[in-house]
């Protein structure tokens, strides 16, 4: 089993941030760039993963905001019954109000990637047994459907973590800018993935 690991939007170069928008500036508290964190995740699942003798993939290594194209073409190089997908994530409520909690999404319709999103969804909750982990279970799993592109068009399955909520003030002190938080988002990744390879690609 490969893991094709994707760490959404863009980072930082030179001290600027590559994506309009997808920052939440907390005054005197600071200002988080969801690029960062994204690839502070991904680099701690690789670091572990790495430990661990999992195959792995950064396919979106530069801190450039890669196209979505591009990370999907660059996604279906590999053998899509041997993969998958794996796009991090932090969320945000904007004028909605202070959301809460995290969330897991998958394409639209049944497909393996439910299976993997569901063991995501049980290690986000034994990881954080306190925080709410947002599902959507009309359809008898606990993850959330939509077409984002890059769950639409990979070949392999795929999902896409959120994980909490930049503009809520706790989330951004215990999770996004705090080192125990945020091993504590990488750990229930990685867990979530020994999971799916024992039991899902039978490697």
């Amino acid at each position: 089993m490969i893991v094709l690991l994707d760490n959404g939007h863009g980072g930082l170069i030179n001290g600027e941030y590559q994506t309009p928008g997808k920052r939440v500036d907390w005054g005197n508290d600071g200002i988080i760039y969801e690029g960062e964190f994204n690839r502070a995740i991904v680099a701690g699942i690789m670091e572990e993963l790495t430990k661990l003798k999992i195959p792995y993939v950064n396919i979106c290594p530069e801190h450039e905001d890669i196209t979505l194209r591009t990370r999907v073409r660059r996604a279906n190089e590999y053998p899509p019954r041997n993969s998958f997908y794996l796009s991090v994530h932090a969320n945000a409520s904007g004028p909605s109000g202070i959301g809460d909690g995290g969330e897991i999404f998958t394409s639209v319709n049944p497909t393996k990637s439910d299976l993997i999103a569901t063991i995501f969804g049980q290690e986000f909750k034994r990881e954080f047994p306190h925080e709410r982990l947002r599902e959507d279970t009309s359809d008898g799993d606990l993850d959330k459907e939509f077409n984002y592109y890059v769950l639409r068009h990979t070949k392999m399955p795929a999902i896409l973590t959120e994980n909490f909520f930049m503009d809520n003030l706790n989330h951004y002190k215990t999770i996004h800018t705090n080192r125990i938080g945020r091993q504590r988002i990488v750990d229930y990744h990685v867990k979530a993935i020994v999971r799916a390879k024992a039991e899902l690609f039978n490697t």
